[in-house]
């Protein structure tokens, strides 16, 4: 791929751009600047960006339905009115605790929401992953530096997840009706290479998608855990892919510009903007999330 297959989708700038998703009921991409508590929302494909000071750290949305959202942050989630952008609480997590943050999350083909945090300096085991459905919240795993690649098989029968500092992608067996893990964790994939595993979305075929912070690249893994593709991402620090347009045959992939110098930031003009990749993908939409 060379950089006249990339789009901008967005010439908004992120330091840290995360959570990127798309939803189907109102044709809408989203994603996120973490660090400046930013909501990008843009018509898809070429509305204007809407953005929306939430006044704290956030990281990911789950649809509810076509009047409201669920914002993933940094005091827990919040229930979002899409007409107003009002924000209600909904669920305190990890709210009193002042090392942490929000950071990758997904929804289960169950509706249920798996949700990550970690250090806001990346503390060593200070995060967690939990789950959320119908008003119930479970802490699943903990003693996770920086949680990543939260995605699921499409029969909900398996779950992923990374722990970005050690660089391991792990799998666990999942009950497909209520998104909770039936078996010990396994490791899916340990990368080796440079860069390190962020986000991460599973295709229609069972193919996970992965973002190499720092690797210039979103790589493609069966099944089995074995790599089959690279695709190049000109930019250093690519963070999240989505699935994107009325069809999910679109790869869109957020970045990010955190920790670059002025020098490299001059040299890297898409660091921190979304990008639309020109590849085919067949990919599957997150179901919304059951309150």
């Amino acid at each position: 791929m060379t950089e006249s297959d990339i789009i901008v989708f967005s010439e908004i700038v992120c330091e840290l751009g995360e959570g990127p998703g798309y939803d189907p009921l109102t044709n809408t991409v989203w994603w996120f600047d973490i660090l400046a508590g930013k909501l990008m929302q843009k018509s898809w494909p070429d509305g204007e960006t809407r953005v929306q000071e939430l006044g704290m750290m956030a990281s990911a949305l789950a649809v509810i339905d076509a009047k409201s959202q669920l914002l993933w942050t940094e005091k827990g989630l919040f229930i979002r009115d899409r007409e107003s952008g009002r924000l209600t609480l909904h669920k305190a997590i990890e709210a009193d605790n002042p090392i942490t943050r929000s950071n990758d999350a997904r929804v289960h083909p169950s509706g249920a929401f798996w949700m990550g945090t970690m250090g806001r300096r990346a503390e060593d085991g200070a995060g967690s992953i939990w789950w959320y459905r119908e008003g119930e919240v479970r802490q699943l795993f903990s003693g996770i530096t920086i949680t990543n690649s939260i995605c699921f098989s499409p029969d909900g029968r398996i779950a992923y997840f990374a722990d970005t500092d050690k660089n391991i992608l792990w799998r666990v067996d999942t009950d497909p009706e209520t998104g909770l893990p039936t078996s010990e964790r396994s490791v899916f994939h340990h990368r080796v290479e440079e860069g390190g595993m962020d986000g991460s979305v599973v295709d229609a075929n069972g193919v996970l998608w992965n973002a190499c912070w720092g690797g210039r690249s979103v790589n493609a893994y069966s099944p089995e855990g074995r790599l089959i593709r690279s695709v190049p991402v000109p930019t250093l620090q690519p963070s999240c892919p989505a699935f994107v347009g009325p069809d999910a045959d679109r790869l869109l992939v957020s970045t990010a510009r955190e920790g670059m110098s002025r020098s490299d930031r001059d040299a890297d003009p898409y660091a921190g903007r979304p990008l639309l990749l020109d590849i085919a993908v067949q990919g599957i939409f997150d179901r919304p999330v059951r309150l």
